[in-house]
């Protein structure tokens, strides 16, 4: 049997302690945890899991809130060459079960506060059950473990998405793409200074995911603050204590953020935000920028390519982009026939590289249509300009027809976002006899702010041309958001009287 492959995440984890040896490198709800105990604790949970009956290839959810668990399970799954198959801890019970069932898992680690949950969407499956604060102490009581030789194109990890438009599909990633996106989004982060960073970000999605990688590659000591799930005033709370300088958020965490009193905190650390999982209103990124202090630096990604496609570097920010793809990435821009369109047009994004996914899990017919002649088919709106850097416009499934025009949601949602009084703002079609689709939108108002609906109606008519302002927008004491802060539309249309 030949060695671990280069690619292989354990190795890259086994690296980096190497590189960088031991030091205080996590902190959560008030403790310290150092390099060398995150890998002595991972290589022993690898061994745990052997002796559990994990093989090589085996599926292992991980289904935890935001803990150091987390990180060990990470890379004791790997090094046991099995699949790290993470679950939004925000889960209904069918919804679980049908990833379990479909995932044909074989052990999961879970937290305690969602054991009831696993086990009724468990119930009759022979899945080896690890519940921290309990049993999971089982894990790290064996003898460490060598690494499971892995190669580049073996399955890393398997992800579930599209849980709020229909069934989640299940989205696998190699142990190459990983490793080349993490190396890519690190390249990118050492345009920064900054090495102390706050992590609210779900661990468990593909961007969480991708930014534990990044920090696998880094040639820095860096430290991270974890907080077990966002809360906006803990969050201000742990900067100003731990003196950060950077956190990777999504754009509705920055909107939460800016309706917080932060002038009651000393927040003169920060030096940038990382923005991804969603587009970024441009109001949002001036407020946040001036309020803070700060570079926001966006990119931009989506799990079927392992997180990441590009990101935005410090010397080269430039506003409204999402930055250039990464070095691993290539990125072409066609048009609804497939043919490649120039600079500055709009099309849909299309990626290639070692970062797109294998596949969907069980699914040879999703998976032809999504991934053609090597190319991910992303069902994004956008454009390249011509020095190569990309913007992002919305997503193809969300555009609106209106009397046969073409309304992007995102239009609408920014206008709106100008408005003092909005804090958070969501934008839909709505069927309509006379034009098809009728422009409708929510918004959410920061706190302390009053207005309505038909006010924010005339605000947005005044902004905008005559076919794409909202008809209506509706006040709500909360815009629905996903598990990972990202807006809701399915809950949003069913709201507005549209389910699609």
């Amino acid at each position: 049997m030949s060695g671990p492959g280069e690619h292989n995440l354990a190795v890259l984890a086994e690296r980096s302690f190497e590189r960088l040896g031991d030091y205080e490198s996590l902190f959560f709800e008030g403790t310290w945890l150092t390099s060398a105990e995150i890998h002595e604790r991972s290589a022993r949970a690898a061994g745990g899991l052997r002796a559990h009956g994990v093989r090589p290839g085996d599926r292992v959810v991980v289904m935890t809130m935001n803990t150091p668990e987390v990180f060990i399970a990470y890379r004791a799954i790997w090094r046991a060459g099995a699949v790290v198959t993470p679950v939004i801890f925000l889960q209904s019970e069918p919804e679980l079960r049908h990833i379990l069932t479909d995932s044909g898992a074989t052990a999961a680690i879970i937290s305690p506060e969602l054991a009831g949950l696993f086990e009724a969407a468990a119930d009759g499956l022979r899945i080896a059950t690890f519940v921290i604060g309990g049993n999971y102490a089982e894990l790290e009581a064996g003898r460490p473990a060598e690494i499971e030789p892995r190669t580049d194109d073996d399955l890393a990890a398997l992800l579930y998405t599209g849980g709020t438009t229909g069934r989640a599909k299940g989205v696998m990633l190699s142990h190459r793409g990983l490793w080349e996106n993490g190396r890519g989004l690190d390249l990118a982060a050492r345009t920064t200074p900054a090495t102390r960073t706050l992590l609210p970000l779900p661990l468990s999605h593909a961007y969480g995911l991708i930014v534990v990688i990044a920090g696998l590659h880094s040639d820095r000591r860096r430290v991270s603050v974890l907080q077990r799930w966002f809360d906006p005033t803990g969050w201000l709370e742990l900067v100003a204590e731990h003196r950060l300088e950077s956190s990777s958020l999504v754009p509705a965490m920055l909107q939460l953020l800016l309706g917080q009193p932060l002038g009651d905190y000393d927040l003169s650390s920060l030096v940038s935000f990382g923005s991804g999982g969603a587009t970024l209103p441009p109001a949002i990124r001036v407020a946040a920028e001036k309020a803070f202090g700060v570079t926001v630096l966006q990119g931009y990604g989506l799990t079927e390519s392992s997180a990441v496609v590009s990101a935005e570097r410090m010397p080269d920010h430039r506003a409204g982009s999402v930055g250039k793809p990464l070095a691993h990435a290539e990125v072409a821009i066609r048009d609804l026939e497939g043919n490649p369109v120039p600079a500055g047009e709009d099309g849909e994004i299309c990626v290639r590289g070692p970062g797109v996914m294998l596949g969907y899990w069980n699914d040879p017919e999703l998976t032809a249509r999504t991934v053609r002649d090597g190319w991910l088919h992303t069902g994004d709106i956008g454009h390249l300009d011509e020095d190569g850097y990309l913007y992002v416009v919305d997503r193809l499934k969300d555009l609106i027809i209106r009397g046969g025009f073409n309304v992007f949601p995102r239009d609408v949602e920014d206008v709106l976002l100008e408005h003092p009084a909005v804090q958070l703002a969501a934008c839909v079609g709505k069927p309509d006899a006379e034009s098809g689709e009728e422009v409708v939108a929510v918004v959410q108002l920061a706190p302390g702010h009053r207005v309505s609906g038909a006010e924010l109606v005339e605000f947005a008519r005044a902004r905008m041309a005559r076919y794409k302002y909202p008809r209506e927008v509706t006040v709500l004491d909360a815009v629905p958001l996903t598990s990972v802060g990202k807006i809701n539309r399915r809950a949003v249309r069913d709201l507005v009287g549209r389910d699609r």
